[in-house]
């Protein structure tokens, strides 16, 4: 009986080992097909990867080779020309248009008479004034030569002369009330424009009259939103483009406004234009603020940036595939934007066709 249990005991011990070997072989069996499968993974993709790179067909690209450029900034602003002294003459009494003196583009000076009104009312007045006033001074003079002659009294002279001098008062101030009825020139200059015509009513600060021009103290202005506050300053050059004129003026801000309009929400900028023959008020320009100023920077359109969820980026031709090259950007004017990091000279950057690449994807350069 002891003897069939040994040998029962020393099968199982006999059959444990030889299952522990066998799982063993099964381990390394099972890592070494894994090895073999991974190495024919990584030969898998490198030969799909160069089969894609021998099929894909290339896309047709434009590049610009970029070089460090001066860059500036600049602020532009739709601006007119006008002139300190631009002003529309009217009368200072309303009336009906008798008499227009001066014509279109006639030079006049400050306090000449450009048109007269209908003031045959104040006339009338002073014509019947007239006859008073030379029998007072008649009076007078006579008192004067019987005071002379000390005959009558000092009061009869005091008294001739008082009312002499109340009627000259009377007939001057007729004679002011008359001249009302003129249109004077507040300036010296050019007639510009002549919107009256005789026989026209017109009254004082009216819309229609004689606009006077003085071409000596011309200035063009513009307005900014307030975002521009501090970004400007007295003295900033500026290019003044005259598009109808197909000419430009370089000069510089004579005059930045530090308050802004509480309805516009913008403030004036100014410019000191002095005398020119070519410019004349009313005239429509485009300022050109230049605002910002990086020279010996890299330079590219704005149009070739892409934006991704880790900035932006650009593509460059290296070799005969597309490489994405994250930058990062500064200032922008006029469509170009000035590159802080990322491209160095002489680098291809993809400026058209670039919307269909990807990292790597080949491509043809026009």
């Amino acid at each position: 009986m002891k003897r069939t249990v040994y040998l029962f005991i020393a099968t199982l011990v006999l059959a444990s080992c030889g299952g522990g070997k066998k799982a063993d072989k099964n381990d390394a069996e099972l890592a070494k097909l894994k090895k073999e499968r991974s190495a024919l993974d990584e030969k898998i993709q490198q030969l799909e990867s160069k089969t894609s790179d021998t099929t894909r067909k290339a896309t047709a690209v434009s590049v610009m080779s970029v070089q460090p450029t001066d860059f500036k900034s600049y602020i532009n602003v739709q601006s007119s020309i006008s002139g300190d002294e631009n002003v529309t003459a009217t009368p200072q009494a309303p009336g009906i248009i008798k008499n227009i003196l001066v014509r279109v583009g006639q030079k006049v000076s400050k306090g000449q008479t450009l048109a007269t009104l209908d003031a045959s009312v104040a006339e009338q007045q002073i014509k019947a004034i007239e006859p008073q006033l030379i029998l007072q001074k008649s009076l007078y003079e006579k008192q004067q030569r019987l005071w002379a002659q000390n005959i009558g009294t000092e009061v009869q002279l005091l008294s001739a002369k008082a009312q002499y001098e109340a009627t000259q008062k009377q007939k001057a101030a007729l004679v002011a009330q008359r001249d009302m009825y003129t249109i004077k020139s507040p300036i010296s200059g050019t007639v510009d424009a002549v919107s009256i015509k005789e026989g026209d009513a017109t009254a004082p600060g009216g819309p229609a009259g004689i606009r006077v021009v003085s071409y000596d103290k011309l200035k063009a202005e513009a307005s900014l939103g307030e975002n521009y506050l501090g970004k400007v300053h007295t003295g900033d050059n500026v290019t003044l483009v005259f598009p109808d004129l197909n000419d430009s003026i370089k000069t510089s801000l004579t005059y930045v406004s530090q308050a802004v309009d509480p309805i516009s929400r913008a403030f004036l900028v100014q410019i000191r234009l002095g005398n020119s023959k070519k410019l004349h008020p009313n005239m429509s320009c485009i300022m050109k603020i230049a605002n910002y100023e990086h020279n010996n920077v890299i330079v590219i359109p704005v149009a070739v940036i892409q934006k991704t969820a880790k900035g932006n980026m650009v593509y460059i031709a290296a070799g005969n595939k597309a490489k994405a090259v994250p930058i990062q950007v500064g200032q922008n004017s006029n469509g170009l934007v000035e590159v802080l990091s990322g491209l160095k000279q002489g680098d291809k950057v993809v400026t058209a066709g670039f919307e269909d690449l990807d990292d790597g994807a080949p491509i043809t350069i026009l």
